[in-house]
């Protein structure tokens, strides 16, 4: 499994709880301690952690807003932090690629809650890929990936 999979299962873990109990200073160190990761691992999932949280009001009316039918605050926790930490990836990470972002955040749906999840997790992220403007870059590389992906398979 490669390290940012690893961050990424981190930081939904530390979300969480943070979501459940509103800060982390009693337990964060713990967590760390108890099983000890790479630092690679440490800083991307501190660095998507860190960014939820300093930005989870802009990150839950962007959700909000493609999530049909659903107010953030009614969602299940892992859902709700799930699409947190991808839609900031998607939007404070340009290095990440939209796709990685959408295919890792199903992988963890699919791993910490149902066949629904998955489904919603990539239906609203898709829905905010191709809709919000600050994606438009990523938008772009992600055709052109596509596009040479098919134009690779006929030569």
């Amino acid at each position: 499994m490669g390290s940012r999979r690893q961050s990424r299962e981190r930081a939904l873990q530390i979300l969480f709880q943070w979501d459940i109990h509103g800060n982390t200073e009693h337990w964060l160190e713990d967590f760390w301690e108890r099983d000890p990761p790479t630092e690679e691992v440490r800083e991307f999932a501190e660095r998507l952690v860190d960014g939820v949280m300093a930005n989870h009001k802009e990150l839950d009316h962007v959700i909000g807003a493609h999530a049909t039918n659903w107010k953030v605050s009614r969602m299940p926790v892992v859902d709700r932090n799930i699409l947190r930490a991808a839609l900031y990836e998607l939007l404070w990470m340009p290095e990440v690629p939209a796709k990685v972002t959408v295919n890792e955040a199903i992988e963890l749906a699919k791993q910490f809650a149902d066949d629904d999840a998955t489904k919603f997790v990539n239906g609203v992220l898709d829905k905010i890929v191709m809709a919000d403007l600050r994606l438009e870059a990523k938008r772009l590389a992600m055709a052109d990936a596509e596009n040479g992906a098919r134009h690779g398979m006929r030569g």
